[in-house]
């Protein structure tokens, strides 16, 4: 039996040796920096740039790029955001929601990635669009952050918060930099138990190391987490059922990828980390639907 003691435990990442904040934060990089072109081919695309699992609704039936964007919305009404609000997209990825919110409401957004060459890639993608005086990107930990006290409206963390080693670290900074009034979202994949089997463990080690993430939160324990760094007003809401048809695309797109990654592999094409990347696309779907993770959206205010 396989068991979480904490949501610091880094054995998700390596179980024979734990590896400092810094070094995730170059692993994290490297996997984002050497998998951009796999996301922009295989899940999203030009417009969205969407480095997330889609919220699939009745008006959006067997839409994959509309529900990517979808996501967006769904956050953006959670989070109660206003036009004139300033929002920092923490753990931006290649800048698909910041951009979003400029191009659709007008919002001022920083971007905040550990990656360079993300912040980059942010940078043109946010030009290209149109609104490249509205977006600006960082490149820093989300952990210590480079800003000011109560400097931002919105701290907005889609799929992101999984990164820190100490999600309480995380949601301290978030509180810091909110201003009074200011809300945070977080949407993201949670442990559902502590305790896993050693097929289990597997797959969630493969998930993890895939998408080089140390760790997971205990769903039941978030909203605690949250209270404990100074926030009140805590929602949470259960998002499996709107996010399992995009659980379900992704293992389609692993299967119907297998002989070019066979092929790849073979012929060395595929870099190690993109041929971890390609095996989440299977072990995601097993951790979902064996429910050991659940998919969720919590909001709370500072």
């Amino acid at each position: 039996m396989y068991t979480l003691i904490s949501n610091r435990d880094n054995r998700a990442l390596s179980p024979e040796v734990e590896k400092t904040g810094e070094a995730l934060r170059k692993d994290t990089a490297h996997y984002y920096d050497q998998c951009y072109w796999d996301y922009l081919l295989t899940w999203c695309n030009r417009d969205n740039l969407a480095f997330h699992y889609g919220y699939w609704d009745k008006d959006t039936p067997y839409q994959h790029h509309e529900a990517l964007l979808n996501k967006n919305q769904v956050l953006y009404e959670a989070a109660k955001i206003k036009a004139s609000e300033r929002v920092l997209d923490a753990g931006c990825g290649v800048g698909g929601s910041s951009i979003w919110m400029a191009k659709n409401y007008g919002n001022r957004a920083t971007g905040l990635t550990v990656s360079q060459q993300q912040a980059i890639y942010g940078g043109k993608h946010a030009k290209r669009q149109g609104v490249g005086a509205l977006v600006d990107f960082e490149v820093a930990d989300f952990c210590q952050m480079p800003f000011e006290d109560e400097s931002y409206d919105v701290v907005w963390a889609l799929e992101s918060s999984c990164y820190a080693v100490n999600k309480g670290d995380f949601l301290k900074e978030a509180w810091r930099v909110l201003r009074p009034g200011g809300r945070v979202v977080v949407c993201d994949g949670f442990f559902t138990r502590r305790e896993f089997n050693a097929a289990e463990w597997k797959e969630i080690i493969t998930c993890l190391n895939g998408w080089a993430v140390p760790n997971l939160c205990i769903k039941d324990e978030f909203s605690g987490m949250l209270e404990q760094n100074g926030f009140h007003d805590v929602s949470m809401r259960n998002l499996m059922p709107e996010t399992m048809d995009s659980i379900n695309y992704m293992l389609q797109v692993a299967k119907r990828l297998r002989p070019i990654q066979k092929a790849s592999e073979w012929l060395g094409l595929r870099t190690e980390g993109q041929t971890a990347n390609y095996w989440v696309g299977v072990a995601q779907h097993y951790l979902f639907t064996k429910n050991l993770t659940a998919y969720c959206i919590f909001t709370a205010q500072k």
